[in-house]
């Protein structure tokens, strides 16, 4: 065999080593399914709990629902009574309405709160996780918390706040003109800490270079964040606005521990009506149709949200 041969006969790589030889079939399914045997467990419980109960209110929303009498079908009924009812609508508004005030207001703080705490220090540290406890707290502390702050009477603790800075005293959660707002400024005081936490790691990201190169050229430190950091932030503005619109929509607990949709059903939320309708009112199919309406905006959003991610890129 000349030398030629040889070269030609031996399998070789790119880089002139052996070729490794190919993995058994049977390995490469092991090292495959490996990760999915984790997973089982998990994805069991998602199927039972969650997916298996997303499906049957999809079908419970073509049907009238008489428990012990069996179902009916009813076809798109039960969505259009939701969708013409006045008390849907209302609901719809108070949910968008919290939505954006929430929305906005958690990122505008919790990017102040980033902006302040920004830095390596132990101290900083300490602060960032006292500032996050409340994303941490259950909810139903919380809301017996504010409960007692939002004490109508002048003696109440922000009543006695407002008092000091010449302010009449406030009913907050009830009066149905302060009432959403007062919800509002819970989930703002909520959720900016969440933002704070993932406005860091975004800032982490952001090239130094750039402050130093701006400062040499005399930019404030305003501009400077106008020029520099908000920029450097765009991805992480868009994940934290899919994510906050998506919380805003889904309110539920802090309305239906602090006011139950009351008073007047000026705090009424999409999901605190779903759940008379289907608790109280015994109407499960109209409510399960509402629902899978306020599921299908939140998919709507996610995939907007998804697509404008991929332009952006």
């Amino acid at each position: 065999m000349t030398a030629t041969e040889a070269r030609a006969s031996s399998p070789k790589t790119r880089a002139g080593r052996p070729a490794r030889p190919a993995a058994p079939v049977w390995s490469r399914l092991r090292r495959g399914a490996t990760p999915w045997l984790f997973l089982a467990p998990a994805l069991l419980l998602f199927l039972y709990f969650k997916f298996i109960p997303m499906a049957q209110a999809v079908r419970m929303s073509f049907e009238e629902v008489r428990p012990f009498l069996g179902n009916t079908y009813v076809g798109g009924e039960n969505y259009a009574e939701i969708a013409g009812s006045s008390d849907f609508g209302a609901a719809v508004w108070h949910t968008v309405v919290l939505a954006v005030a929430t929305t906005a207001g958690s990122i505008v703080l919790g990017l102040a709160l980033a902006l302040l705490l920004e830095g390596q220090t132990r101290a900083l540290w300490f602060v960032r996780s006292a500032i996050f406890l409340p994303v941490v707290t259950a909810m139903a502390v919380v809301a017996e918390v504010w409960r007692v702050m939002y004490y109508p009477a002048e003696g109440g603790a922000l009543n006695s706040v407002l008092g000091v800075l010449g302010l009449g005293p406030s009913e907050f959660l009830n009066s149905p003109d302060s009432s959403l707002a007062s919800i509002a400024f819970v989930g703002i005081w909520r959720g900016a800490p969440y933002d704070m936490m993932i406005f860091l790691a975004g800032l982490a990201g952001v090239d130094r270079v750039l402050y130093e190169a701006s400062a040499v050229d005399g930019a404030s430190r305003w501009r400077r964040i106008w020029h520099v950091t908000l920029p450097g932030l765009r991805p992480v503005f868009a994940i934290l606005l899919t994510l906050a619109a998506i919380r805003g929509l889904r309110v539920f607990t802090e309305v239906f521990l602090l006011t139950n949709g009351g008073p007047d059903g000026s705090t009424e939320v999409l999901l605190t009506l779903t759940y008379k309708l289907g608790l109280e009112r015994n109407e499960l199919g109209v409510a399960a149709a509402g629902t899978v309406l306020l599921f299908l905006v939140l998919l709507v959003l996610t995939v907007v949200s998804r697509l404008r991610r991929r332009e952006v890129r």
